[in-house]
């Protein structure tokens, strides 16, 4: 027990995982878009899954080769890409124009309004990222863009931070420092080998919104082996997500890889929002 102000408290609750099951995403195949969405996107909607603290969308999108996203807007988002296979062609109204391969990480704060087009120029292979918004907490910011890869070697059997929150962040802009953006967000990456354990220490103290995702291999998670993690004695597969309620800091959370094969996942440790 604890003691504040002579007011005696029980132990903290503790924390309690709530899968997302990956087939009850939203899901689209346009042929030349295989998609889907954590949150509530485009033609899916659905009431109980809008955002989750700052974190608004988490699409797993695959893009056929030779085909891609034309130019459209964005405004006050932030939106970055996390690339797991094949190429990404980036190209915007900066005048910012990168092909993107895996293990980078391009991110666009579009602020007051940015234009671009994310193309898979390669002939042979389709593309398989991960596209992730947040919500500012700032309004009204000057459009930046930024691009930083976080090799396998560096995420191999461990939790690296890829991006962070402007008021937790450094400051320095080194390769090995994560990209920082101004909302209370920081998400760290991990290719944990099957029996292995990370553990991720809560960033801020106070009640925390914590959401895990692991990284489908195929099109569709496998019937049996596969990537697997454990959180909190929940079991998480390929395409599965996982909220975490009841963390607070500071406080740590340990995930296992119990698959037969290598897990791939993304950690979100965000403040609870408005």
């Amino acid at each position: 027990m604890t003691t504040t102000n002579g007011t005696v408290h029980g132990p903290a609750p503790p924390m309690r995982v709530t899968k997302r099951p990956w087939d009850l995403r939203g899901h689209a195949d346009h042929g030349w878009l295989y998609t889907y969405h954590t949150f509530s996107f485009a033609s899916y909607y659905d009431p109980r899954y809008q955002e989750y603290g700052p974190l608004r969308v988490i699409n797993e999108d695959r893009v056929e080769k030779g085909t891609g996203f034309g130019t459209h807007s964005h405004a006050e988002f932030l939106i970055w890409s996390y690339i797991v296979n094949g190429e990404l062609e980036h190209k915007d109204s900066m005048g910012n124009l990168e092909n993107l391969r895996r293990g980078e990480v391009q991110f666009t704060s579009a602020g007051t309004g940015i234009r671009h087009s994310e193309y898979n120029r390669n002939k042979k292979e389709d593309c398989h990222f991960l596209q992730i918004w947040a919500k500012p907490n700032v309004k009204g910011l000057t459009p930046t863009y930024k691009t930083r890869k976080f090799p396998d070697d560096l995420k191999r059997d461990a939790l690296v931070r890829i991006m962070e929150a402007v008021d937790r962040h450094s400051g320095k802009d080194a390769e090995t420092e994560p990209i920082p953006l101004h909302s209370d967000v920081s998400m760290s990456a991990s290719i944990l080998s099957p029996g292995q354990k990370v553990t991720h220490e809560l960033v801020a103290e106070g009640a925390r919104n914590v959401y895990l995702h692991v990284v489908m291999a195929g099109k569709k998670q496998p019937k049996s082996g596969g990537a697997r993690i454990k959180v909190q004695g929940v079991e998480l597969g390929e395409g599965d997500g996982g909220f975490v309620d009841g963390a607070s800091g500071p406080g740590k959370l340990e995930v296992e890889s119990v698959g037969d094969q290598a897990a791939e996942f993304l950690l979100f440790d965000m403040g609870k929002g408005e």
